[in-house]
């Protein structure tokens, strides 16, 4: 730990305002995007998630990286973020399940991490003017520089995951002790339900979580095409989280828009929450800084039951001229926008948080039965009128 802080390391954001720090030991010069993120607990979740790509995360909570890193809470196979900003890192970790620290699993993986640092200024001033594009700077010699812009070259390209462009079968159950001890839904000639899950950048335990409710997991890249989709036979869609403006995805929102018309159930999270949104005609904006955090409260607006949730989004649907098919179900009580949507007259729904946590609270898991639910019903009506 002596020789990390001895490494210095400075972050300078848009408006020219610098946080000095120190680094882990990369050495290197990154942009991107920051946001801060309120979780207490689950940062190797956070740090795999795709929604984050190309994105810079602070922490607000001080002390990051006391469990250590294991393999089954990795959301993806890679680290999407460009960079981290910590307050305290824990240069040991305890835990059983632990297999190496945080400091050693962010230099495998080359992320520049600049500790030491105010993060509760820093999310101050977020919350104050918005998001801005940051850079880190981690190098034994801070060079000077006349002009911030001259170093930040970050450009607001769209951001895409870059997922597997094959089709392939996910197999996999969940760990979660919850999960595997739900009721089934499924009866004898229900047990085979075809989901087709669109992979906008999702995240493991939604595909573990849908496999859990005996589904058949196909995956698919973004760009699939809805005629390729109907000829593998889908008795749900399934639309997933992933990162950046959701209205570069044209393609997606076109097949979407198509298969809309064949009444398949469909059910959207986060991205894909919004894509379903302007497949049927709704808009979307950019936020002032986002939700990001495992401690969102969202209030069901017909039975006003309240949920805490996860959240991680920077885009949200515009509740203004909002298509006369299209109706709120969900709303954030922290700002009043939408969290939820559910297609008149058609069985599709969508969410704009994480139901399926990791990390996060489980509150919201029972999304995943309302979307079988609906799948089970659509089944058993085709069923009974093709006897």
């Amino acid at each position: 730990m002596e020789e990390i802080l001895k490494k210095k390391a400075v972050l300078i954001l848009e408006d020219g305002s610098k946080f000095y720090g120190k680094s882990i030991g990369i050495q290197g010069i990154q942009t991107g995007e920051i946001v801060f993120n309120t979780s207490m607990t689950g940062y190797q979740e956070v740090l795999t998630d795709p929604s984050y790509k190309d994105q810079i995360i602070t922490f607000t909570y001080p002390h990051i990286g006391n469990v250590g890193v294991n393999i089954n809470d990795e959301e993806s196979s890679l680290i999407h973020i460009k960079g981290l900003i910590i307050r305290e890192i824990s240069p040991i970790s305890s835990n059983y399940r632990s297999t190496k620290s945080l400091i050693e699993y962010l230099k495998e993986n080359k992320i520049l991490t600049i500790i030491n640092i105010d993060t509760r200024k820093l999310t101050k001033k977020i919350r104050d003017t918005g998001s801005q594009k940051g850079c880190i700077i981690c190098l034994n010699k801070i060079p000077k520089f006349k002009n911030y812009k001259d170093i930040l070259l970050y450009k607001n390209k769209n951001i895409k995951y870059k997922n597997k462009k094959k089709i392939y079968i996910w197999k996999e159950k969940s760990i979660n002790i919850y999960s595997q001890k739900k009721e089934n839904y499924c009866t004898y000639y229900m047990k085979k339900k075809n989901i087709i899950a669109y992979d906008f950048g999702i995240k493991r335990n939604i595909l573990r979580m849908l496999k859990d409710r005996k589904c058949n997991l196909i995956v698919v890249p973004e760009n699939t095409n809805f005629k390729d989709v109907l000829k593998l036979s889908p008795d749900g869609i399934f639309l997933s989280n992933g990162p950046g403006d959701p209205r570069i995805f044209t393609q997606a929102i076109q097949s979407i828009k198509k298969l809309i018309q064949y009444n398949i159930p469909i059910f959207g999270i986060c991205l894909g929450h919004q894509i379903l949104a302007l497949a049927n005609g709704a808009q979307i904006k950019k936020m002032k800084f986002g939700h990001h955090g495992s401690n969102h409260p969202v209030q069901n607006i017909s039975t006003k039951k309240i949920f805490i949730t996860s959240q991680n989004h920077n885009f949200v649907i515009k509740k203004e001229n909002l298509p006369k098919q299209i109706k709120i179900t969900y709303i954030s009580l922290f700002d009043n926008t939408i969290q939820g949507i559910e297609i008149l007259n058609k069985p599709m729904f969508s969410f704009q948080g994480h139901p399926e946590a990791c990390p996060g609270p489980n509150d919201s898991s029972f999304l995943f039965d309302q979307f079988t639910k609906l799948v089970n019903k659509k089944k058993k009506y085709q069923r009974e009128n093709n006897a």
